[in-house]
């Protein structure tokens, strides 16, 4: 049995929502039900609900050997340590792999959501075969996992590929870390909805946020709607204007984009 064949449980931990299920290789045998990330006050509660699924699923799949979560931030690949999380609070200096092995009694790893998704297409999907890829999920917010020569790009501090923070616009918006124009400031799904309701509004039509998720604008510019179309047209121009500064800078096979 090779390691990409070992039943696991693998574990998206997103800025809005947490789903797992059990995996083997590209295949995913078994779901858990999704656990809503903010509903929760600390990380340790969180870690808790999140065992407790884990253990769950094990009762119907004995044959569980371990356990690969990737999380939205900056973590420590090698510690299994979370030094920050950009869209949920409290999260800072989190050794979330020792507490997990502690609940679940199975080995942990625990990556960047992002570099994991650039590993699975490196290794068993769209960019299978290929040496060079830069691949981005969009969600919550925008992150970024970069193979550079059949090889995971980390940086210094493992917090290489952080491309949501990549700026569009010099003078543009100010993100949580003081940086402006940052892509994901634009983009993410919560600055999504807040500005389909802003043109909404301009327009004359009062909608609530919770009406202008990804979802609703995807069925609102499919039944022609021109704000959603219009909008979903800013959304490619900003996400191309990012892919061009990548291309320019890397030059990869393929960019490969996914995400919630």
């Amino acid at each position: 049995m090779t390691a990409s064949t070992i039943p696991s449980i693998g574990i998206d931990f997103g800025g809005t929502s947490i789903k797992m299920g059990v995996v083997k290789g590209a295949e995913v045998i078994a779901h858990a039900p999704s656990i809503a990330t903010q509903e929760y006050g600390n990380p340790d509660q969180l870690i808790e609900a999140i065992a407790q699924f884990v253990n769950m699923l094990r009762l119907n799949h004995p044959e569980v050997q371990a356990i690969g979560m990737g999380m939205p931030g900056f973590v420590n690949f090698y510690q299994g340590t979370v030094y920050t999380l950009t869209n949920v609070p409290g999260w800072n200096n989190v050794p979330v792999k020792d507490m997990l092995q502690a609940a679940c009694g199975l080995p942990v790893y625990v990556e960047n959501d992002a570099n994991c998704m650039a590993y699975a297409e490196w290794k068993l999907g769209a960019g299978r075969g290929m040496s060079n890829l830069v691949c981005l999920t969009m969600g919550t917010g925008i992150g970024g996992g970069i193979v550079v020569h059949d090889r995971m790009l980390r940086g210094r501090r493992l917090s290489a590929a952080e491309l949501g923070q990549t700026s569009i616009h010099y003078q543009g918006k100010t993100g949580p870390f003081g940086s402006r124009g940052a892509i994901e400031e634009y983009i993410g799904n919560n600055e999504l909805a807040a500005e389909a309701v802003k043109r909404y509004a301009g327009a004359g039509i009062i909608k609530t946020v919770d009406e202008c998720t990804p979802r609703h604008l995807d069925e609102a510019a499919r039944s022609g709607c021109p704000i959603a179309l219009q909008l979903w047209e800013d959304t490619a121009e900003m996400l191309g204007c990012l892919i061009m500064n990548l291309m320019y800078t890397l030059v990869p096979d393929a960019f490969i984009i996914g995400g919630g």
